[in-house]
């Protein structure tokens, strides 16, 4: 699930980005792409309506998943330091059984 919220995450701030790179204030986004009517790309009140909407969804998606990326990440690493945490204490009590084991061991 992390995986997958990761590479969602990851091409909504691509989309983001791109959308932003998209809008310029001295023409509209028909002219980015090369289209000589511009307005009408669109429709007839142009591309501010709609490229203005999409960019906030982005946004308001990319605010979404990194709270919830960053919340996941967190308990993960708590997870993993109890993980380890359980590691080092089964090691730290297996030790002293193999030591005495190998003292047992008449020479």
């Amino acid at each position: 699930m992390y995986q997958a919220l990761l590479v969602t995450f990851l091409l909504v701030a691509v989309g983001l980005v791109a959308l932003i790179i998209l809008q310029r204030k001295d023409t509209d986004v028909g002219a980015s792409f090369g289209v000589g009517v511009s307005s009408t790309l669109f429709g007839s009140s142009g591309s501010g309506n709609f490229m203005t909407r999409i960019t906030a969804v982005l946004a308001t998606l990319f605010f979404v998943l990194s709270l919830l990326l960053g919340n996941l990440s967190s308990n993960h690493s708590q997870n993993d330091s109890q993980w380890n945490t359980l590691n080092q204490i089964q090691q730290t009590n297996r030790a002293p059984i193999a030591e005495s084991a190998s003292n047992d061991i008449p020479q």
